[in-house]
């Protein structure tokens, strides 16, 4: 039964509830116990979330103040400025790695220009 798997759960109740006591009890009485039951752990449910999140909150502004780091900053949308004639869906901004395409091209001996896109 599940009181035997409780162990040290059933020493600290004691006798009280043992489980034939509760096998004399009638369907009601052990309604009546289970939202009794149950509207405790909501309670303490509560209690801990309500302490967590206060504590969440805490590390929240903990970190927000010490934080050494920069707010970053708004970069706008920067438009395509080369297209890869072979497929024109491939573009590139001018910005960061060189797309393969245009690697493997430079590579073959054509110019960043052969690409720009016209403004």
């Amino acid at each position: 039964m599940v009181w035997a798997k409780l162990g040290t759960a059933r020493k600290r109740i004691g006798d009280k509830m043992n489980a034939r006591h509760l096998s004399k009890k009638s369907v009601d009485e052990l309604w009546v116990l289970h939202e009794e039951v149950d509207r405790l752990l909501c309670l303490k449910i509560a209690k801990e979330k309500a302490r967590l999140e206060k504590r969440l909150s805490e590390l929240r502004l903990h970190t927000a103040a010490t934080s050494d780091a920069p707010a970053k900053r708004f970069y706008p949308p920067v438009h395509p400025k080369f297209r890869n004639p072979a497929r024109p869906s491939e573009t590139w901004a001018g910005r960061g790695k060189q797309p393969r395409w245009l690697a493997a091209e430079l590579k073959n001996g054509k110019h960043l220009k052969d690409f720009r896109i016209p403004a």
